[in-house]
């Protein structure tokens, strides 16, 4: 527990300082702070030990993740830059909870992760524009809109195996941003404004005063954020640990043999996809709200690559490892601004690192054990 403790303080610590620095000096400073404190970690069988803490006491990271946020959310109540990251980093974890049921679960590369996320914009953007259905509601039907879609492209997806299934999913990513620009009902290429989010008639975008402390207007929509990514990461772990994760589990793993036993492959991916979008677009939908603005290109095939590589890096299967993952991929590049035009080559190349000493990602996925309590292949 005191290095369970220990390592959620000095990362809490470097977080704070890392959202907070200014000064490119500082970034470049804890950057390669990171990249050392990583090399010396894995010589001194740190992340072993870790792991080991982490089975001892199985709650403590999700408490550890919680408090984290709310931490640093007081701490940056007033900073409107550094609260939008935070919650753009939930956001996305949630968009990439729903590509990791899709990849990680029953083997479906999705390439249009985008598109799914872009959906779900586009239709608070209309509803939210031009009805009088309450927000909370075009949340859900937004998500609703992504996983209807989605169980239409799923059926060209199921006649073809392997590359030409997520060849189907590019072409899709890219026929819908296509679609976009043409269509002027949807705003063309300069896109479309969308009202902020408003509960009960509050608006959260109007700014907020506690106690006399003004706090930044962006602090309502992490909060739904985090609560979203909640619920989402519950049922993701749920259906994992669950007799319906098991039958992905075999999906995935080989098709021949999962339908020799008699598990449905069409209706688990069915499943795992409808699913996958839902939460995609429920996503997209508070982004939306929470930017008040959606166009095109924030929805790009470049866009579906970096909610793939958050999957990869984090680590193919394990949900915990798609938090840390987002958190590079979204704040670093912000952060090595004074690197210009080079940051993303800069951030290409940390990715690279990571996958060359961790290649099965940040937080590999442990091997699913029938027997709790014994090792795979083990005696009792």
């Amino acid at each position: 527990m005191k290095l369970l403790m220990t390592t959620f303080v000095l990362g809490l610590l470097y977080s704070i300082l890392l959202l907070g620095s200014e000064n490119q000096l500082e970034v470049g400073g804890l950057v390669a702070l990171a990249f050392i404190v990583s090399l010396v970690g894995k010589k001194m069988g740190l992340m072993e030990r870790l792991a080991s803490a982490v089975r001892e006491h199985p709650q403590f990271p999700a408490y550890a993740s919680v408090a984290g946020v709310l931490i640093t959310m007081v701490v940056f109540h007033n900073s409107h830059f550094a609260l939008l990251m935070l919650a753009t980093v939930l956001i996305y974890s949630m968009v990439c909870l729903g590509l990791n049921i899709q990849f990680g679960y029953v083997g479906i590369v999705n390439f249009a992760g985008a598109a799914f996320f872009g959906i779900g914009s586009y239709t608070v953007a209309i509803l939210a524009s031009h009805t009088a259905i309450p927000h909370l509601a075009i949340l859900i039907l937004a998500a609703c809109a992504s996983a209807l879609i989605g169980c239409i492209l799923i059926y060209p997806v199921l006649r073809t195996r392997g590359h030409y299934a997520a060849l189907v999913t590019i072409a899709f990513g890219i026929l819908f941003r296509n679609f976009l620009e043409v269509n002027d009902t949807l705003g063309g290429p300069q896109g479309m404004k969308i009202p902020p989010l408003n509960l009960f008639g509050w608006n959260l975008s109007d700014g907020i005063e506690i106690f006399g402390f003004e706090v930044s207007f962006y602090i309502p929509y992490l909060l739904i954020a985090l609560i979203l990514l909640i619920l989402s990461f519950k049922i993701t772990r749920n259906l994992e640990r669950s007799w319906v994760g098991l039958s992905m589990d075999m999906v995935r793993t080989d098709e021949i043999a999962a339908s020799t036993f008699g598990v449905n492959i069409a209706h688990w991916k069915i499943v795992a996809f409808t699913l996958g979008n839902f939460i995609a677009g429920m996503a997209g939908a508070l982004y939306g709200m929470m930017t008040a603005y959606v166009a095109p290109n924030n929805f790009t095939f470049a866009d579906s690559l970096i909610l793939v590589s958050i999957v990869i890096l984090g680590g193919i299967g394990n949900p915990w490892g798609i938090i840390p993952a987002a958190a590079i991929v979204v704040i670093l590049p912000e952060k090595l601004q004074f690197i210009q035009e080079y940051r993303f080559l800069l951030y290409a190349i940390v990715v690279i690192l990571i996958l060359l000493f961790r290649p099965d990602g940040l937080l590999p996925r442990r091997i699913r054990e029938y027997f709790p309590g014994n090792k795979v292949g083990g005696k009792k």
